[in-house]
């Protein structure tokens, strides 16, 4: 059971349990916007934007690249359903870069509404790996 200050965080990704442990705070994107998680927050279920993800831990501050997912919030606990997630250690800043290029360069292309949809996602992930990395 997570102390008072903390709540207990759980990632879990299709290939393995990306992180498990104490937060003291947890900051990411969704679907309506940023938000921050502490303690005692109101029971909410919100959907993934890419973004950088935020753990506020006792000993400092860890960030990874959070793509997709979901994400069940409870006053002592969060579980993050996502789809990837990285640590800056996992993201290949040349890749990354290069997806950025192709995401600009097809929002750019105005090709259907759908391709720009898709693309704006690529273009968002992209950046989210690249924040995270510098």
């Amino acid at each position: 059971m997570a102390e008072n200050n903390c709540l207990t965080l759980k990632i879990i990704t299709p290939n393995r349990v990306f992180y498990e442990g104490e937060a003291e705070m947890v900051e990411f994107n969704t679907s309506e916007g940023e938000i921050g998680v502490l303690p005692g927050h109101l029971p909410m279920t919100v959907i993934v934007k890419p973004g950088v993800l935020t753990i506020t831990e006792p000993e400092g501050e860890k960030e990874a690249a959070l793509h997709a997912g979901f994400v069940e919030i409870l006053p002592d606990r969060v579980t993050v359903l996502a789809e990837i997630v990285e640590w800056p250690d996992e993201i290949d800043a040349a890749r990354a870069e290069a997806a950025k290029e192709r995401a600009e360069e097809r929002i750019h292309e105005h090709a259907s509404d759908t391709d720009i949809a898709r693309a704006e996602t690529a273009l968002l992930r992209a950046m989210a790996r690249i924040q995270v990395i510098k």
